[in-house]
């Protein structure tokens, strides 16, 4: 096909080019997700170790002791199931939202 220029068009290039440019968004969009992810993993764990330091460690010393020990692994185990029931609660929400908008 001529284009008012006199040069020609090609649709192939086109498409081949608007694919390139959907992989390429993919994959900035791919990382950014990861990216979040892993922040927010982060601040989970930053909010949790200072949640359950603030309630297990009363006296801090050079040392914890076993009664601290044992509550900062019940006070994260707690953190770490509640968030994953959340998780898998909010997963399970926006799959049933996207399943009832496809019909």
């Amino acid at each position: 096909m001529s284009s008012i220029f006199g040069g020609s068009t090609s649709t192939s290039s086109e498409t081949a080019s608007s694919k390139d440019l959907n992989a390429r968004k993919e994959a900035v969009m791919t990382s950014v997700r990861n990216e979040l992810a892993l922040a927010n993993a982060q601040e989970l764990i930053n909010k949790t170790n200072d949640k359950c330091y603030a309630k297990c460690v009363t006296k801090p010393s050079t040392s914890l002791s076993s009664s601290e020990e044992t509550c900062l692994s019940r006070c994260f185990d707690r953190y770490m199931e509640a968030f994953n029931i959340v998780s898998r609660t909010y997963t399970a929400r926006l799959a049933k939202e996207r399943l009832d908008g496809q019909l």
